[in-house]
């Protein structure tokens, strides 16, 4: 047993720090955190699991002087613990060491990587076979609702894991992905992201080849076949699949397929599916999800799935009782007929994939797009026209000051003056407005019943999860008072 080993998490509230936590926590280790700030749902997450978190980081958060110290991968030089962790030799490692050593050695470790859907479709396969009895364990970047958590360790042979291209620590600049040796992987898509590591799409699909390169020949790759039509992102998936040596196994729309989806309808609060499996009929697929991405989401999760012998009837079963991940399209509230709608969105491409889903959810409503650039891609002008290209699917669109501009280079950073311009010259309405205070401040009066507002963040984004709604029943409630001090005149 480790009760007497004790483990500090730098940079602890991180989705996958802190689900690493969580399992530490489980194996009996005594666990502890810090950060600079924490917020939702991670922080109300830690905190049921009785793990306390330090805010902020400071060296005396290291004492009692732990074993051993993991250092997230946000977590520079010039932190002051990780300084104090240096300059005394405090044992340390990366989160993806850790999870190798202590979790990962001797399971059958399937991985969901890609630019775009990890975290559902992670959730979805973990789902499935859980369901299916096969008792996974699973590590996933944000909190599944069918779960209530973002892991688990349990006692089946298989390790469900989300595979994330971003860095491993400030000490190992490769992929977190490449320490975790997958036997099987669905490859959900490839497009340049993480502009702050990677120069370009190239550096991009090197990694992504790594990791290809990496499953044994006895493994599998479930991977996105490319968007109808979109010639450049299949091309770059393939010149990462070209790097197997394994069984390659494609799904999406097109006729060349292994699993094909064809027939897709939303219906309310249900979306459907068909799936021909090397042309023939498979099987009918429905959840209660919106987006067509989820659609594409789910037929990865159930290819997979079936090669390890999972029935159609499980599969079936386990897709039409999926709820969803926190900070996926989210319902945070609804408030006088007004939705209010939470999407974790760090690419241009996530946000249309979103708008398009909203668009089919609520046909008719006009669509509000608030928006907060805070992924290291979207602080950047490198994708601005593609950003400008989807905030227009809105009706309405708000675009809150860059966070912490001053770390962008200022010949790198997002030029919010000429987002503005290209949005408007298709005929939308935008504003720039500095914070979530005066973005809640200046647009709550102008919502109405019917309205559905998404707000787009990968961050806290100054609590308006909480502000909007406050404000919007602040109104109402003032309506009906003026309405009845008239009535009593």
């Amino acid at each position: 047993m480790n009760e007497n080993k004790h483990i500090h998490l730098i940079g602890i509230c991180g989705t996958a720090m802190a689900s690493l936590a969580g399992m530490l926590k489980q194996r009996s280790y005594r666990v502890t955190g810090s950060d600079a700030a924490a917020y939702p749902p991670m922080s109300d997450f830690l905190a049921e699991l009785g793990i306390p978190v330090a805010q902020p980081f400071d060296p005396r958060n290291l004492e009692p002087r732990p074993d051993l110290v993991v250092v997230g991968n946000a977590i520079s030089r010039g932190n002051a613990e990780l300084e104090h962790v240096l300059d005394q030799r405090i044992p340390f490692c990366s989160l993806p060491q850790l999870l190798h050593e202590e979790f990962l050695r001797g399971k059958e470790v399937l991985v969901v990587a890609g630019t775009h859907g990890k975290t559902t479709t992670t959730s979805m396969l973990a789902w499935i076979f859980h369901t299916a009895g096969m008792q996974p364990s699973f590590l996933i970047g944000g909190i599944a609702e069918n779960f209530g958590s973002s892991f688990h360790v349990g006692q089946g042979k298989h390790f469900i894991l989300e595979g994330d291209e971003y860095d491993t620590a400030f000490f190992d600049k490769g992929p977190k992905f490449l320490h975790y040796f997958p036997d099987g992987i669905i490859l959900t898509s490839v497009e340049f992201d993480h502009a702050d590591i990677y120069k370009d799409l190239e550096a991009v699909e090197t990694a992504f080849k790594r990791l290809v390169n990496l499953i044994p020949r006895r493994g599998l790759i479930i991977a996105f076949d490319g968007m109808s039509g979109d010639a450049a992102e299949s091309a770059s998936l393939e010149r990462c699949i070209s790097k197997a040596f394994c069984k390659v196994e494609r799904y999406g729309a097109s006729t060349r397929a292994d699993w094909q989806i064809t027939n897709v309808k939303f219906e309310g609060d249900r979306t459907s599916w068909s799936v021909l499996r090397s042309g023939r009929a498979w099987m009918d697929l429905e959840f209660p999800l919106a987006g067509e991405y989820n659609v594409w989401n789910a037929t990865a999760a159930a290819a997979l799935a079936e090669a390890y012998g999972i029935s159609k009837e499980e599969i079936s079963a386990a897709l039409k009782t999926f709820k969803s991940v926190k900070r996926r399209l989210e319902v945070k509230a609804h408030v006088n007929g007004i939705t209010i709608i939470d999407d974790f969105a760090h690419h241009p491409t996530a946000i249309a994939g979103t708008l398009k889903a909203l668009r089919s959810r609520y046909p008719g409503a006009r669509l509000w797009a608030i928006l907060e650039p805070r992924s290291n891609t979207l602080r950047r002008r490198v994708l601005q026209a593609d950003l400008a290209r989807s905030l227009v699917m809105a009706d309405e669109v708000v675009v809150a000051g860059v966070f912490r501009s001053e770390a962008v280079p200022l010949n790198e950073r997002l030029e919010l003056p000429e987002l503005a311009a290209e949005i408007q010259k298709h005929g939308r309405r935008v504003r720039l407005l500095a914070d979530a205070d005066e973005i809640v401040q200046t647009t709550a009066s102008e919502m109405r019943s019917g309205d559905v507002v998404a707000i787009l963040s990968n961050g806290g984004f100054g609590g308006i999860y909480e502000k909007l709604p406050a404000r919007l029943r602040a109104l109402a409630a003032a309506g009906a008072n003026s309405a009845n001090a008239a009535g009593n005149r």
